[in-house]
């Protein structure tokens, strides 16, 4: 997904968190900001993918400050508040294939941009898909030899679980996380810190600490495993953002809320809405 006009001030904003949560030093901060806006305003044009320049800002923040993990305070909080509200909230939906992905994608409601209490809130309210290909997931799912399933946030590891559980008795799945990090993805440190990293086995990582896949950077086991995926299941606006760029071939299965809205725009779905689709 290319840029859009609006895309300008979300990625300021996006700035201006990544810098403060990097760093306490108020004149290193605003130098840090201003470097930003200055490598936005380089590269942000309508042919560039949001993930790219996303990425470019986060590794220039990092660089600059020596923090390497500016969220990681972030995250230990989702963790605490995920592991609570996931073991309030599991049995709110049925164990079936569209009660486990509904689950799933409730997860994905958590959002670095909201304050967690407004997340808290959000992620009480009933699932419903504006577009939903649950029925051709669920197909889909049942005939594949291998899926890849790619995670998104941090906390959403609780929400994902059950569903991966689901898939394992059709296929291998494989449990993909971010190698180092960016924004509040879940890296390998949080999923065992969050003391799940024997529950979902067979884990690896893209390679990259991009928000979404930048193939560019990616490892050659995670391109491999790609390719030779059945299907790829996708969790989050940042591998829509990147991997909508590539052709259809039905392999890929995107569950996502659409917090922003040239997502929302590129969908043709409410801001806001819970989508499932096939690309």
């Amino acid at each position: 997904m290319k840029l859009s006009p609006s895309c300008y001030d979300c990625l300021k904003r996006l700035i201006i968190q990544a810098a403060s949560m990097a760093t306490n030093d108020v004149v290193e901060r605003e130098c840090v900001i201003q470097e930003g806006i200055d490598i936005l305003d380089t590269y942000f044009s309508r042919d560039q993918v949001s993930i790219v320049v996303a990425t470019r800002l986060h590794d220039a923040i990092k660089l600059r400050t020596g923090n390497s993990d500016p969220y990681r305070d972030m995250k230990d909080i989702e963790i605490a508040v995920a592991r609570t509200l996931s073991h309030e909230l599991e049995n709110t939906y049925n164990h079936s294939f569209s009660g486990l992905l509904k689950f799933a994608a409730m997860g994905n409601a958590i959002d670095f941009f909201c304050p967690i209490e407004s997340v808290k809130q959000e992620i009480r309210q009933d699932v419903s898909f504006a577009i939903d290909m649950s029925a051709e997931f669920e197909k889909r799912l049942k005939s594949a030899r291998g899926i890849l399933y790619l995670a998104d946030n941090t906390g959403e590891a609780f929400f994902d679980l059950p569903l991966l559980q689901w898939m394992r008795q059709f296929a291998r799945v494989t449990y993909v996380v971010k190698s180092a990090p960016v924004q509040n993805d879940i890296t390998l440190d949080e999923l065992h810190r969050a003391g799940l990293l024997t529950e979902f086995g067979d884990v690896i990582t893209t390679g990259t600490a991009s928000p979404g896949i930048d193939f560019i950077q990616a490892s050659g086991e995670f391109r491999h495993r790609f390719d030779t995926a059945d299907i790829i299941f996708a969790k989050g606006m940042g591998y829509y953002e990147s991997l909508s760029e590539l052709p259809s071939d039905g392999r890929i299965l995107y569950c996502l809320k659409a917090k922003c809205q040239p997502v929302s725009d590129s969908l043709n779905v409410p801001l806001h809405s819970y989508v499932t689709l096939v690309q």
